[in-house]
């Protein structure tokens, strides 16, 4: 749709999710739901009935669905093929206060609802003391979390057609783990193609330690570059431009893989007809917490399958390198040219959090050299700036603050200092 959404855009002020400033422009996941057009299906309404209240407001139901539902395995999206002239499509929602706080109220844990009443009041210098107050009169809305678990998926979409596979690995210094790595893609029942293996020391004088790769026999081809320059980033593109199969696992040099992965992979593909899976990648006797198939707000960069043909038109952004937000920012150009990435919790790869290795001096930012730290990090404002709305950036500048300084209002002048610098360095990043 080309008009507003249902619910104000004000929810950026409680909702740092990637669902939220969705492209419109192609197929985005989002809860965001329109009574403009749209569809869903009757099972899903079945599975709903006793389940969530039938509101007298039907836009306000079906976005109470989408939200509720969404984690739970409900796949939603924004679809402009939907409306074939949609510059012609004008939606005229009243901004209603009262069904903002509402909505919070019922979808959110309740302290964002304070949130909100103070990022109103900071940021547009509005008491909205009665909305506030009469979303206390509604209670938070819950769903069974094996509510669709009844419904069975196949999709229509054909995401296979070779089921070949490469796989990506960016490593330094960890040449005991990266072999793990190699002996567990050989046992696999679905053997990739090729592996890409891109290894980084940073001493000109090196040269590389991966004597295996030439002394013992694999089951497929080894694509093996050596360079002085570090930097996954780097290592990453590096790789990605020598893919040749269908698919593309990006994987870690320092993780355990089971002998179905890659089999099991594709089942899924072929069964949701999907064009991008994330596994879960635990460290041992860590507890899953996410068991449920859902549109995931994150992206992997070593814990993932990628159909790629869609590489011609994304990669790991070298302004991002040694600082934090590349997984998040490829993630994310991904939904912004149409790739949903769904999280399958019952694909496992077990991530060692092996020490870092190889030849490596700490790479020392240049606004570590200033008396004020910047916060966040540049590299993360300069995520945010680029894929928040302006209320999103506004609501995380206030979680923030709150998190570094608990309720220490004196503290914010130094904290705006230091989200100013940040900002000012996330522009020249």
């Amino acid at each position: 749709m080309s008009g507003d959404y249902f619910i104000s855009k004000r929810i950026g002020y409680v909702d740092s999710s990637p669902f939220i400033n969705s492209n419109k422009k192609v197929n985005y996941p989002t809860w965001q739901m329109s009574s403009d057009i749209g569809g869903i299906h009757s099972s899903v309404l079945l599975a709903l009935k006793d389940q969530i209240q039938l509101d007298k407001n039907f836009d306000y139901f079906i976005n109470s669905i989408g939200k509720l539902a969404m984690p739970l395995g409900l796949l939603c999206y924004s679809e402009p093929h939907l409306i074939v002239e949609s510059s012609k499509l004008q939606t005229n929602f009243r901004k209603n206060n009262f069904i903002l706080f509402q909505f919070v109220r019922q979808h959110y844990k309740v302290q964002w609802i304070f949130l909100l009443f103070l990022n109103l009041v900071i940021y547009e210098g509005k008491v909205l003391l009665f909305p506030f107050l009469s979303s206390f009169l509604y209670r938070r809305r819950n769903l069974k979390q094996e509510i669709l678990d009844e419904i069975e998926v196949q999709s229509s979409n054909t995401a296979i057609e070779k089921g070949t596979i490469d796989v990506v690995i960016p490593t330094m210094g960890r040449k005991k783990h990266l072999y793990d790595v190699l002996r567990d893609l050989s046992a696999q029942t679905h053997l990739p193609a090729k592996v890409i293996i891109v290894e980084q020391n940073t001493d000109t004088n090196s040269v590389s330690e991966l004597d295996y790769l030439n002394n013992e026999k694999w089951p497929f081809h080894i694509k093996h570059i050596f360079t002085h320059q570090a930097g996954a980033c780097n290592a990453r593109n590096i790789a990605l431009a020598e893919v040749e199969s269908e698919w593309v696992f990006l994987s870690d040099d320092d993780v355990r893989l089971k002998a179905d992965l890659n089999e099991k992979v594709l089942e899924k593909v072929a069964q949701y007809g999907i064009n991008c899976i994330t596994t879960s990648c635990l460290q041992k006797d860590e507890v899953l917490r996410y068991t449920k198939i859902h549109q995931s707000g994150i992206f992997g960069s070593g814990n993932s399958f990628l159909k790629s043909e869609f590489l011609k038109e994304v990669s790991f952004n070298k302004s991002l390198e040694f600082g934090y937000g590349e997984d998040t920012d490829f993630g994310l150009q991904l939904r912004n040219i149409g790739v949903d990435i769904i999280y399958f919790p019952e694909l496992r790869i077990l991530h060692l959090k092996a020490p870092i290795g190889g030849f490596r001096n700490k790479f020392i930012f240049p606004w570590e050299l200033e008396g004020v730290s910047p916060k966040p990090s540049p590299t993360i404002m300069y995520v945010h700036s680029k894929y928040f709305s302006n209320l999103q950036l506004l609501g995380y500048k206030t979680v923030l603050f709150f998190k570094l300084n608990k309720f220490n209002v004196f503290a914010f002048s130094k904290f705006n200092k230091q989200w100013e610098i940040s900002r000012n360095w996330s522009k020249k990043i």
